[in-house]
């Protein structure tokens, strides 16, 4: 080595260029993402490469190894591990809110499990991140050379989702770190749709009113988010500064064990929780000495239940000081550092919510307008082509002829080009079209074609030269993705602090209640001194009620045929169904589901059987033991065909008799013994025959001699039978036709059993209740001869269910644990209840021959041997039974 080959510098500048060096490329191409796709280098990577395969959703899943290698060959020079631990983590549900890999294989669980050698799995692109990569090939975004200059690379994904917030992001880099929490799509498209709507005005719009949409962070393991601490609002300052800190922590609650004894559950841990870890924590808490109290720890976490810790408290233990002590000393409670720290043109920057969310709409708005004028420039290239073709068809004898005289294709197109003044596209076009395009079915749909392409030409530069178009197309796009994959959030927020611990936030003494389930889907459950007062002009009624205890589970059922769980303890209590909280937020459904009717049930009660019955006919028997129990996730109880969905759910004893009633008038009883019992994913049998395909099962309710089948119509008529004139036969029969010549070929579609003197309370299209006595629609029918209705409707208004209404189940009977007079949802003293039943509403006095007064003096004395009915206990039979409104 010579003098000439030594360079002197300085090396505290060397340092420092090397050093910002090393600095930048960690933060660019490593640690932080980029604000637009919520992406890092190697995310973008690994689905660009599954892209360039073909691994797409639908398709087949590939080894994760040929993933890997393709990634690391083409794209991303570094080690195996990294990209497959990255792979991997794209396809674990507790850790990203939103899947952007379809996993086959052992990916990992919660438990802190790693994923099998990549030579195991398989993998294809997930639904949602297939949506990152859409119209990429139609020049959307800039491509640069890959590590090698051989090929080129996306610089940034088209991302139709909002995947930055939807899904969040955390990397270390140097000197700088973000922390972003994933939030619910559904909630985040909203929020854009109204900055889009709001565009003129973005500037006036404050994190209040985004708020409005964006309730928080809602993580894929749930658990409860405390958005105050020391009496300020964190949430609402990491939305407004990209900074903050909020309280995680587990969703629990505690079951009273009876004697004194208490166990606490854990369903749901807050975010990145090692669940073996936490078992180890406790575990070990409780040998040192530093956790009293405790007798014994299960983990009974499973399938179903991806989380359900048990933690069994010794007899007499403080239930408020072992929950502080748990939330203190484990991980079920933890502080989750929210930095909002992404890549904008390349440089870090500090975004809060509003600035987060208008760097995605901007990056949607050039998609689409690259996208726009990359189609307009192709559909300008067809539709030149297509008027080539339409020249040629319309002087085709002289085409042909200027061809055959033609001494080769040069020539040929030459001649083309000087006779009927086409350009070369064109005149390529015209030697290039086939003999079969000559026909009249071929020549009128080049004509069609080139006319349709001429409207998405026009089509296309409207939406280039109007901003607002391009605002309103982005704000589409957003519906149809939050429409595809949006869903429930799966984290609560309270509004309050996590140091204010208090026992009755999660135990709640066994207590009799009653749950209510409103025509809105709302949930919630009052006290027995306090029954729910319904009246004509109530805005929500309930439609579901049933008496219950507070150490009970609800199970809601859908007509899908599945079932989800929620603690009786866990329903907010009210003073009127519309007071409730949705469903969808208490438990594991989407707010989409239609909820056929639920059932509370004791903790590990294992007495009697389920009964189901479908609208075609089908019924199924399930031990009740034969249910989980307490779960997270919702299960199926019965699996239906696929024009076919669930009507009801009866509790039985084991030896009752079943009724099911169909809408063209149809009943047929039977043994339950005849069903079978089978386990949750079975069909179950054939109960009734329909009379054709239009007939459907309305209702089912289970036999007792001394009640009354009560059917109503669309528009209003009802009528009653006696239960006991319905003889019991072999299931799957067409049954008795129960409606006579006084219904008029009506068609049924609710239908309830009782004592003629119970009263019925009907839903109508209006969402109105409607009273109605099971004696006087008996009574009606006879007089009448079905012509008028006995339920007042306005014009318009429809009957489209009543209200079910169940009492109590326990280990040994059901029992309301009232009395009859006391169970009813009537409010027999506010006058405005019977409103629905005053002789003005129901019928004119032209139309009646004597008043209603007149006609319940006449049953006074005709109906004494049923006034005897009312004495009899129906042995715990549903009052009502709802067909799905």
């Amino acid at each position: 080595m010579t003098d000439r080959a030594i360079h002197q510098v300085n090396i505290e500048r060397e340092m420092r260029d090397a050093y910002l060096s090393y600095a930048m490329s960690v933060i660019v191409s490593r640690a932080l993402p980029d604000a637009r796709d919520g992406l890092k280098p190697v995310h973008r990577r690994i689905l660009y490469a599954m892209h360039d395969m073909g691994m797409n959703p639908g398709g087949a899943h590939k080894k994760s190894a040929r993933i890997v290698g393709e990634v690391l060959g083409k794209y991303h020079p570094h080690g195996d591990t990294a990209v497959y631990e990255t792979m991997v983590r794209m396809a674990q549900d507790f850790s990203m809110r939103y899947m952007l890999i379809d996993g086959q294989g052992n990916f990992g669980s919660i438990d802190g499990d790693s994923a099998a050698a990549m030579r195991y799995t398989e993998a294809r692109m997930a639904s949602f991140g297939s949506q990152l990569l859409v119209d990429i090939n139609k020049e959307t975004v800039d491509f640069v050379e890959n590590f090698d200059g051989t090929l080129n690379e996306p610089s940034v994904l088209p991302s139709v989702l909002p995947n930055l917030l939807v899904n969040g992001a955390s990397g270390i880099a140097v000197g700088m770190s973000t922390n972003i929490p994933p939030h619910n799509l559904a909630e985040i498209c909203d929020a854009l749709v109204h900055i889009l709507d709001q565009w003129e005005r973005f500037d006036d719009i404050d994190v209040d009113e985004l708020i409005r949409f964006v309730r928080g962070p809602d993580f894929p393991t749930g658990g409860v988010i405390y958005k105050m601490r020391g009496g300020e609002d964190m949430l609402r300052a990491a939305f407004a500064t990209g900074r903050g800190k909020i309280t995680l922590r587990a969703k629990v609650h505690v079951e009273d064990m009876g004697r004194g004894k208490s166990r606490v559950i854990v369903s749901e841990l807050p975010y990145q929780t090692n669940k073996t870890t936490l078992i180890e924590r406790i575990a070990a808490l409780v040998s040192s000495g530093r956790l009293d109290g405790l007798a014994d720890l299960r983990d009974e976490s499973d399938r179903q239940n991806t989380v359900r810790l048990v933690i069994e408290l010794q007899r007499g233990a403080n239930v408020k000081e072992v929950l502080a002590a748990l939330f203190k000393l484990t991980p079920l409670q933890s502080t989750f550092g929210i930095i909002m720290l992404a890549l904008v043109d390349g440089q870090p920057r500090l975004l809060n919510l509003k600035q987060a969310l208008r760097v995605y709409l901007e990056h949607r708005l050039e998609v689409v307008q690259r996208r726009s004028s990359y189609d307009l420039a192709r559909a300008r290239e067809r539709a030149h082509v297509l008027e080539g073709l339409i020249v040629a068809l319309d002087n085709l004898e002289a085409v042909i002829a200027t061809i055959r005289k033609s001494r080769n294709v040069e020539t040929a197109r030459k001649n083309l080009i000087k006779n009927f003044k086409v350009t070369e596209v064109q005149a390529a076009a015209i030697l290039d079209m086939p003999l079969r395009r000559l026909s009249s079915l071929e020549i009128r749909k080049i004509r069609q074609e080139h006319r349709e392409t001429l409207k998405l030409i026009a089509s296309l530069e409207a939406l280039l030269a109007s901003p607002q178009k391009q605002r309103m197309h982005i704000s589409e796009e957003l519906l149809e993705a939050k429409e595809i994959h949006g869903d429930q959030r799966r984290s609560i927020i309270v509004d309050g602090e996590a140091s204010a611990l208090t026992v009755e936030d999660f135990l709640v003494p066994e207590e009799k209640t009653v749950v209510i389930f409103s025509t809105r889907g709302q949930l919630g459950r009052m006290r027995l001194d306090e029954p729910p007062r319904v009246t004509t002009v109530t805005k929500v009624p309930p439609r579901l009620l049933q008496h219950s205890t507070t150490g009970q589970i609800l199970h809601l059922f859908t007509n899908q045929g599945n079932c989800a769980t929620v603690p009786v303890q866990q329903i907010p209590q009210v003073e009127q169904a519309s007071d409730g909280m949705h469903f969808g937020d208490l438990s594991s459904l989407p707010v989409k589901r239609k909820i056929v009717t639920f059932m509370c049930l004791p903790m590990n009660f294992e007495t009697g059987y389920l009964c189901f019955a479908t609208a075609q006919g089908q019924v199924k028997r399930l031990h009740v033991g034969e249910l989980p129990g307490m779960m997270s996730h919702e299960f199926r109880v019965m699996n239906l065909a696929k024009n076919d969905r669930l009507v009801s759910v009866l509790y039985s004893s084991g030896a009752d008799e079943l009724i099911l009633l169909t809408s063209r008038g149809y009943a047929i009883r039977f043994n339950e013994e005849d069903v079978r019992p089978t386990g949750s994913t079975s069909s179950g049998v054939r109960g009734i025959q329909l009379k054709d395909r239009s007939d459907r099962v309305v209702g089912a309710c289970l036999a007792h001699e001394k009640l009354h089948a009560w059917i109503v119509a669309e528009d209003g008529i009802a009528m009653t039978t006696p239960i006991h004139q319905l003889n019991a036969q072999a299931r799957g029969g067409v049954g008795k036709a129960i409606t006579d010549q006084f219904f008029g070929g009506r068609q049924v579609v609710a239908a309830a059993v009782g004592r003629l003197d119970d009263t019925i309370l009907v839903l109508t299209s209006r969402n109105k209740a409607k009273y109605m006595s099971i004696r006087l629609a008996n009574h009606m029918a006879q007089r009448l001869d079905g012509r008028n209705p006995v339920i007042a409707l306005r014009e318009k208004e429809t009957v489209v269910g009543v209200v079910e209404y169940r009492k109590r189940i326990d280990s040994f009977v059901v029992d309301s644990g009232l009395p009859d007079d006391e169970i009813s949802p009537v409010d027999e003293g506010d006058s405005s209840a019977d409103e629905s039943l005053s002789h003005e509403e129901v019928q004119s006095p032209a139309q009646l021959e004597m008043t209603l007064e007149e006609i319940e003096l006449l049953l006074d004395e005709a109906d004494k041997a049923a006034k005897d009915d009312a004495n009899v206990n129906p042995n715990g039979a549903d009052s009502g039974a709802i067909n799905d409104a």
